[in-house]
């Protein structure tokens, strides 16, 4: 009996011998794991850490960048040249997204118009921001209506400018006539002047891709551009097309330069009769 106790007792030694070995194991393998986790969890956070870090100075050098180019070109050219309006915002977009106008026009021509506020950033700076958010509100509106109403589209809006585009020379210019009627018939907030300039061009081809489209869509921002608040410019193709027509009444022939076009090209006011 003795010798039965002793076995027991020594097979009950070796187990819990055995279990402790492998509890101690399980430690050693668990904090491993742990230490593991650590090394990494702190290379990840290190990671992160630095690429904020880049960001912060890549962000800052091109903060830095624009700074000094904005100054050198005010520097250059003086601050007018630092303040784009609308419509150059508009034909640098246009420029580069390439608006896939040939879907409107089925003769190869397309009616471009432009149109900005005169002088909308100090008129801004003049009534707050708030009252001219509510002015571009009634203007943006009063735009499309009257869009929709000539059978155009809106291409782009941007701030207060407008890119639009008409299948007929007609369409376009009564579209432009009806937008000024209304902006002059409606009441403003004393103190609140609003004065939209519009430029129309015709162009010959939309092909997408094709470079006569670039230069139509910067022809018709050259035209706004020249224009004066109230006033509606078009270019002499616009003008040769609609030469006779009831009810409309060009100005003798404005000769003007245009960025990027050689040469002087004519510009006409247009009205009603």
């Amino acid at each position: 009996m003795v010798e039965i106790a002793l076995v027991v007792l020594l097979v009950v030694v070796v187990a819990e011998a055995i279990g402790l070995l492998w509890v101690f194991r399980a430690l050693h393998d668990a904090r491993a794991e742990a230490e593991q986790a650590r090394l990494e969890l702190t290379s990840m956070r290190q990671e992160v850490e630095n690429k904020a870090a880049q960001r912060l100075v890549t962000t800052g050098r091109e903060a830095v960048k624009t700074v000094w180019q904005t100054a050198d070109l005010v520097r250059r050219k003086g601050l007018g040249a630092a303040m784009r309006n609308s419509i150059e915002v508009l034909a640098d977009w246009a420029e580069v997204e390439r608006p896939d106008l040939a879907r409107m026009t089925v003769d190869g021509r397309i009616v471009i118009a432009f149109s900005d506020i005169e002088n909308s950033t100090a008129l801004n700076e003049k009534i707050g921001d708030h009252a001219w958010v509510r002015v571009l509100d009634r203007h943006d509106r009063l735009v499309r209506k009257r869009v929709e109403e000539f059978g155009g589209q809106v291409v782009k809006n941007q701030g207060d400018g407008f890119m639009l585009a008409f299948t007929r020379p007609a369409g376009a210019v009564n579209c432009c006539l009806a937008i000024q009627r209304s902006l002059a018939s409606t009441t403003w907030k004393p103190g609140t002047t609003i004065k939209v300039r519009i430029g129309v061009h015709m162009g010959s081809s939309v092909r997408r891709g094709d470079d006569l489209f670039g230069r139509n869509v910067a022809m018709a921002a050259r035209v706004a551009a020249q224009a004066e608040g109230t006033e509606i410019l078009v270019s002499e193709p616009v003008r040769d097309k609609l030469a006779g027509t009831d009810g409309l009444l060009f100005s003798e022939p404005r000769q003007v330069e245009f960025k990027g076009f050689p040469g002087v090209h004519n510009v006409y006011s247009v009205s009603t009769a």
